[in-house]
């Protein structure tokens, strides 16, 4: 299905019926819209499957409606996270269609989607910021002039790691080969969304970030920003979809650090290899094609190896915090900050070192 996670086809959707499919997620990884990364994560699909599972578990007793069945545990009997003996990287899913705009001398069409269709994804992804941490690309719009902060409701031009007072609602395009940020008339107008429709997502955005906030902080986690994807069921229900509450789907923090894929981001942040992808992005642009993997000049290396070790334990230790059980055998969670920090700090003195060598 994609660069993290495979999807298995148990029964196909229909146009009036859900599917049924089983997710199954993988060690892979995958940043800058590049696809998988060369570095598999130990554990790192179990764990989000857990995480996940747990989310979804959580936002169905609050009623809202989701595409969840449960995780496939042992003898392949579905079960809910409390029910877990031992980590499973499977997950059992109701299936909506999947309808793909067409895409043609860089423009993509969205004419299939319109407001009398049912049971398929909704092709947008909907976001939530609580702040806007180092690395946020709401900065990098701004300074694209792309976007004003008025625009995004608030009074003052933002600085990097500001809380907010109130989320800002935010939203991309899923199904296109980068995703675009647009503004919300944009998303109404390609999605085919009544007024009321996109009222509901957004209360929905809304809700699921409390939900995740909540299950954050009992982790001692921080909700920085995170995103859901939506979907109509044959009714033309909404319907929460794909995951939700992962360290790959939310930027979270533990006392200032990073605790998501944000961690890998920025070790390649400065790469050679990350400054190749931004000129191909916009070569692609240029060029009207939707591969911009093929103008990269370079590729990415490997993660440092104890690094590896620590952003697999990032997401083993939060899966253990998320559900209180210990699944996965690995430190608690403010141990395994305590040791990004050290290598974050001993990596930092080397590089002054270097650069007073050189």
């Amino acid at each position: 299905m994609g660069s993290v996670k495979d999807l298995k086809i148990l029964k196909k959707p229909s146009k009036i019926d859900l599917g049924l499919g089983q997710f199954v997620f993988s060690d892979r990884y995958s940043i800058f819209d590049w696809g998988e990364m060369p570095d598999h994560i130990p554990n790192k699909g179990a764990a989000l499957a857990i995480m996940g599972a747990y989310c979804f578990e959580q936002a169905e007793d609050k009623g809202i409606k989701t595409h969840y069945l449960g995780l496939l545990g042992k003898n392949n009997k579905l079960r809910r996270t409390d029910e877990l003996e031992e980590p499973t990287e499977t997950m059992e899913v109701k299936v909506v269609n999947v309808i793909h705009p067409s895409y043609k001398e860089g423009i993509y069409n969205y004419a299939n989607f319109t407001s009398d269709k049912s049971n398929l994804l909704i092709p947008l992804e909907i976001i939530y910021r609580n702040s806007l941490p180092h690395g946020s690309s709401i900065f990098r719009r701004l300074e694209e002039g792309k976007e004003t902060y008025q625009q995004f409701g608030l009074d003052h031009y933002p600085t990097p790691g500001e809380k907010l007072d109130k989320p800002i609602l935010d939203v991309s395009t899923k199904l296109e080969s980068t995703d675009r940020p647009i503004k919300w008339d944009e998303a109404q107008d390609i999605a085919g969304l009544k007024d009321l429709e996109l009222k509901k997502i957004k209360s929905t955005l809304l809700t699921v970030d409390n939900l995740i906030t909540d299950i954050a902080n009992n982790a001692n986690l921080v909700n920085e920003d995170g995103k859901i994807e939506l979907g109509y069921d044959p009714n033309r229900n909404l319907i929460l979809v794909d995951v939700l509450g992962t360290l790959d789907e939310c930027r979270f923090t533990y006392d200032g650090e990073n605790v998501s894929k944000e961690v890998a981001r920025q070790f390649y942040t400065d790469s050679k290899w990350s400054k190749d992808v931004k000129y191909a992005k916009l070569q692609a642009e240029l060029r009207e094609t939707k591969n911009f993997q093929k103008l990269c000049k370079s590729k990415p290396g490997l993660l440092d190896p104890d690094l590896k070790t620590i952003f697999s334990q990032m997401y083993t230790a939060t899966a253990n915090e998320f559900i209180n059980k210990k699944l996965f055998d690995v430190p608690p969670l403010e141990k395994v900050i305590n040791n990004y920090k050290s290598w974050k700090e001993y990596n930092e003195e080397n590089k002054k070192n270097s650069y007073s060598k050189a």
